[in-house]
């Protein structure tokens, strides 16, 4: 697989990060490799959410569902520290709610529905229904997918 490092230019990261990110793509069917790959970006970028929100989505289609819900979760708490929000549900959906549209509320949002998917897959429906439900809540217009997510799950068994 040939990877353009060009088309990753917009990745605010260090160049060293970037080659490791590019060394995960270019060896994406040896994953050991690439895998090793994306853990050695993952330590040497300190927290940083683009190479996060990157090895979630590697853990996620390489069907790794409990690295990529750590890393979602590693998400979740790098904005909730940042942003020193709450414990309480309710208090933090009436922030959430008014702030839905700032990059880093987005990003908690989408992260909070990739960690629904994920339990999902591993076989925790009602973790996953309530996470659903949370964020669908939030976002009236689905662009988080929570709602697709919740009919799935929510549907009645079909009739044979």
């Amino acid at each position: 697989m040939q990877v353009d490092a060009n088309r990753f230019s917009w990745f605010e990261v260090p160049e060293d990060i970037k080659k490791l990110l590019i060394l995960a793509a270019q060896n994406w069917e040896n994953t050991s490799e690439s895998e090793k790959y994306i853990q050695q970006a993952l330590s040497k970028s300190g927290g940083n959410s683009e190479v996060l929100v990157a090895a979630y989505r590697f853990f996620y289609y390489k069907n790794n569902y409990l690295l990529a819900l750590q890393t979602a979760v590693k998400v979740l708490d790098k904005i909730k520290e940042e942003e020193q929000f709450p414990d309480n549900w309710d208090l933090l959906q009436a922030i959430l709610v008014n702030r839905r549209e700032e990059p880093k509320i987005r990003l908690y949002l989408n992260a909070y529905a990739a960690a629904g998917l994920v339990l999902a897959k591993l076989g925790e429906i009602e973790q996953a229904k309530e996470i659903s439900i949370r964020v669908k809540d939030i976002d009236q217009k689905n662009d988080f997918g929570a709602g697709i997510l919740l009919d799935i799950l929510t549907r009645p068994p079909e009739e044979d």
